[in-house]
C-alpha cells in the first residue's frame, strides 16, 4: 500500500507540474524558486564614512608581505593601556595620491579603566589586503598613529 502511495503523489506531483498550473503560485515547486533580478550599470561610488575611534598612541611596527596577487600591509600598535579593541586600518586617502597610500590605526578603548601594565599585553595587530592592481601605482606604504607614524618604501 506505501508503494502505490507515493506512486500516486508522484503522479499528482507531475500532472500539477505539468498542466497549467505550472507557473501558478499553487504549485509547490514555485515557492522558493529564483528569478533573476534586474541588473543595473552604475558607476562605482566611494563612500566615505567617517571613523569616530581614535588613533592608536604609537605605530610600533610596518611589515609588508608579498602573497600571489598582492600583499599584506601588517601593522602593529601600542596603545596608551590594556583592553583596546576593535582595531582596524583605514584607508585615510581613498586611493594612492602622488604614488603614497595612507592609512590610519585605529581602535576603540576600553569602556572602563584599564592597567598599562606590559608593553606585550597592550600591543594591537591589524592587516589589509592590497592587490597588486592597486600596488601597480603605489610607491610609499604610509601609517600614521596619534604620535608618530610609519613608511614602507619600494
Amino acid at each position: 500500500m506505501g508503494h502505490r502511495r507515493h506512486f500516486l503523489l508522484g503522479g499528482v506531483a507531475l500532472l500539477i507540474t505539468g498542466c497549467g498550473f505550472g507557473e501558478s503560485r499553487l504549485n509547490p515547486f514555485n515557492w522558493f524558486s529564483s528569478a533573476p533580478e534586474e541588473e543595473t550599470l552604475e558607476p562605482f561610488q566611494v563612500i566615505e564614512v567617517e571613523d569616530d575611534r581614535p588613533l592608536v598612541a604609537q605605530i610600533t611596527a610596518l611589515n609588508i608581505d608579498r602573497t600571489p596577487g598582492g600583499a599584506i600591509v601588517r601593522v602593529t600598535g601600542l596603545p596608551p593601556t590594556q583592553g583596546w579593541y576593535d582595531v582596524a586600518l583605514i584607508d585615510e586617502s581613498g586611493g594612492p595620491i602622488d604614488g603614497v597610500q595612507s592609512y590610519s590605526l585605529r581602535a576603540s578603548p576600553p569602556d572602563e579603566p584599564q592597567r598599562v601594565s606590559t608593553v606585550q599585553s597592550r600591543e594591537v595587530t591589524a592587516a589589509r589586503f592590497i592587490s597588486d592592481i592597486a600596488l601597480a601605482q603605489v610607491r610609499v606604504i604610509q601609517v600614521t598613529g596619534a604620535q608618530n607614524s610609519r613608511a614602507a618604501r619600494r
